[in-house]
């Protein structure tokens, strides 16, 4: 590989990858393909396309799946598991958009 060109993109370490097949995410997370279909239809996760029109899942839309089979398994019925998850991913970015505007004034009043 030369040097000077480029480094080529490491999908292994990239989450947001689609790397997996509908039925490999299922059987890796011990769930069902209709399950996964279940949370697209309640808009939780939306896999990739392949360009045959096969569904593709990232490693993090898979942690989603497998936090929504938690709460499912749990008893909680689908549809409130889905919202529950959108739910805590917004508190975590309102979380982080609050730690950076502190940061930011920490920063302005030591100036």
């Amino acid at each position: 590989m030369d040097p000077a060109s480029p480094r080529p993109v490491d999908h292994l370490d990239d989450d947001d990858y689609p790397a997996y097949t509908m039925g490999r995410a299922a059987d890796m997370l011990g769930i069902t393909p209709a399950f996964l279909r279940a949370l697209g239809e309640h808009r939780l996760i939306t896999p990739l396309r392949s360009k045959g029109g096969h569904r593709r899942y990232s490693r993090y839309q898979l942690r989603i799946a497998a936090r929504a089979r938690e709460l499912v398994d749990q008893g909680t019925p689908i549809e409130a598991a889905c919202r529950i998850i959108i739910l805590e991913d917004q508190l975590e970015e309102a979380r982080r958009i609050n730690e950076r505007h502190r940061h930011h004034q920490q920063q302005d009043s030591s100036a």
